[in-house]
């Protein structure tokens, strides 16, 4: 096997690695690209293909982060992931690391960490990696890393949310609400909405959005059934689809372009969080990015007109 079949064939991998230590879908393609560059251009013989181009992505990643950092201190509004819809690869002895790690709220705690915290957890906790392994990709000793692995499991133990849905309950609990968000059910959306539901969105400064967090069951019910019907009426279309391996919908303008996402986090039997991601900086890889100020536009005018 030659250099470009071997790194095609650990490609899943490597992304899946940058992606969670980055949260960005473009950053994590340009750190696996930037991988290859240095795999082909290098002379050097390497026992294990994997391990070298794993601790080549790893460090790229680290770079790449901590001048993210640096952004994201300066984002208008909240931050969140770019929305992934397939994590590309698969490992059925560590299916539940996988999806677990992948979720929004699971890579909104991995952002509290430090950049190191947050390479050796990925490594070590996602993806199983030795510690001699995770010590060469981090540039630190195995006993630094274990340390680190520590700090970063203690912070995320402690801002998980105490019960986790079911992967089926999380998908019949999706199904009504899309449902009812698109009948403007307000009861419906009540009976499915946690007490303290937050409805929380990333425009970045670049797309309509709400001026802060909406809180409560009443609330978000009332501001979904408002706004949705109205959207459906313009050409706004739903699709539901997983979105970083949890219930949730891509929403298209009427020429089928991306207007933004939503994605649902279930706890407890209820919908706790709902997040939107409309800043298009962040839905290009989903495909051609629709006008989402002109289709606001749109539904003020319709909302005007039914009174």
């Amino acid at each position: 096997m030659d250099k470009a079949e071997e790194f095609e064939e650990l490609r899943p991998l490597l992304f899946s690695i940058a992606y969670r230590i980055l949260g960005s879908v473009g950053e994590a393609e340009d750190a696996v690209q930037e991988t290859w560059l240095r795999f082909a251009g290098s002379a050097a013989r390497v026992a294990s293909a994997k391990a070298y181009l794993s601790a080549t992505v790893t460090r790229v990643s680290l770079d790449v982060l901590r001048s993210a950092r640096v952004r994201r201190e300066e984002y208008v509004g909240p931050w969140f992931p770019e929305p992934l819809l397939t994590d590309p690869y698969q490992d059925p002895a560590r299916s539940a690391e996988l999806a677990d790690s992948v979720s929004m709220a699971a890579l909104l705690l991995l952002e509290r960490l430090s950049p190191l915290e947050r390479s050796v957890f990925v490594l070590r906790e996602v993806f199983g990696f030795g510690f001699d392994e995770v010590a060469a990709a981090v540039g630190r000793s195995q006993a630094a890393c274990r340390q680190l692995l520590v700090r970063a499991r203690r912070h995320m133990r402690a801002g998980r949310p105490r019960f986790e849905a079911a992967r089926r309950e999380r998908q019949e609990l999706a199904v009504r609400f899309f449902d009812a968000l698109k009948d403007g059910d307000v009861e419906g959306l009540r009976d499915l909405l946690a007490a303290d539901v937050q409805l929380l969105g990333d425009g970045g400064g670049k797309a309509p959005q709400l001026a802060k967090a909406v809180s409560g069951t009443e609330n978000v019910a009332r501001l979904l059934a408002s706004v949705f019907p109205v959207m459906a009426r313009i050409g706004v279309t739903c699709e539901p689809r997983e979105i970083n391996g949890q219930p949730g919908a891509i929403f298209r303008d009427g020429d089928g372009k991306v207007l933004h996402i939503l994605a649902l986090e279930v706890l407890d039997g209820r919908i706790r969080t709902i997040r939107s991601v409309l800043n298009p900086d962040k839905l290009g890889h989903l495909g051609p990015v629709a006008d989402a100020w002109a289709v606001d536009r749109e539904v003020k005018q319709a909302r005007r007109q039914a009174g």
